[in-house]
């Protein structure tokens, strides 16, 4: 595990620990939210008394359980969120921060081009054998033989799949075997993929620099935690806050900096915020 995955982990179980909480909170809420008679005093049921000296006491009660049982359902939602959000830690795909990133990619792009292969590969064989006759309710030899050289192409072709891919695509009409639009949508990952692994690559030949903005900034290209950071002197105004906000940067205690992912978009956003925040560009 290498130490992204293991922050990711650290995440998790933060967001686990703090579901935790909170369903302990909405437990402690819902005891407090009891109206029984040994918890209040006042028979279960029985309805406010008008004008008698019990009347402000019972209210009261009836108050913090109503208080108490909003309590317990809000701690039990906020609960649910954040196991959700612990189950989503590292379902998003691979992330850039990720050092082993590139290795991921070129194992996904590798897996996808085996993909593209053997789809194209498996569309001439069951235009080969369609031409010859075998259809989706063919049997015996000339099925079978077909079935087995589709299978030489991927293990993962079975029968079954033979007999799929002999069916036209739009009920009685168009093209069989595999649809133009996964081979095209499968390529376009590929390309997608190329370019991703390209500008990783780019990135980590990247040096950090810093910039010294006198009076209202310092900024730095972090190439270590391949983050674009903003560092001010104390705690920024509420305009400069705004802007930092606007342009996608967000505060990070761990590094006392507001930050964001170290990407091109990061640097045009920087650039914006740095004119929003009146810095003269026209030297840099």
């Amino acid at each position: 595990m290498n130490r992204y995955e293991e922050k990711q982990e650290a995440r998790r179980a933060r967001l686990e620990a703090a579901a935790d909480r909170a369903d302990a909170r909405s437990n402690d809420a819902y005891k407090r939210a009891d109206l029984s008679e040994e918890a209040t005093g006042i028979p279960f049921g029985q309805p406010i008394l008008a004008g008698h000296h019990s009347e402000g006491r019972h209210r009261a009660v009836l108050k913090r359980a109503d208080n108490a049982m909003r309590k317990s359902v809000e701690e039990g939602k906020r609960a649910g969120a954040l196991r959700a959000k612990a189950a989503a830690v590292g379902t998003g795909g691979i992330s850039s921060d990720d050092p082993d990133a590139v290795d991921k990619l070129r194992e996904k792009l590798a897996n996808l081009e085996t993909s593209q292969a053997n789809m194209k590969a498996a569309n001439k064989i069951v235009r080969k054998w369609a031409k010859k006759g075998v259809t989706p309710e063919s049997a015996g030899e000339d099925f079978d033989t077909y079935a087995a050289e589709l299978a030489a192409v991927a293990d993962h072709f079975s029968a079954q799949v033979a007999r799929e891919l002999l069916k036209p695509q739009w009920g009685d009409a168009g093209p069989i075997g595999f649809a133009p639009y996964q081979l095209t949508n499968n390529n376009a990952e590929i390309n997608r993929l190329k370019k991703r692994i390209a500008q990783l690559e780019k990135a980590s030949t990247r040096e950090t620099k810093e910039y010294d903005f006198q009076g209202v900034c310092r900024v730095v290209e972090n190439a270590g935690e391949n983050r674009l950071q903003f560092f001010f002197d104390g705690k920024p105004d509420e305009n400069t806050r705004a802007v930092m906000k606007s342009n996608g940067f967000r505060w990070a205690p761990s590094q006392e900096a507001w930050q964001r992912q170290l990407t091109g978009n990061a640097l045009r956003a920087g650039r914006s915020a740095l004119r929003a925040l009146g810095v003269d560009l026209s030297t840099m």
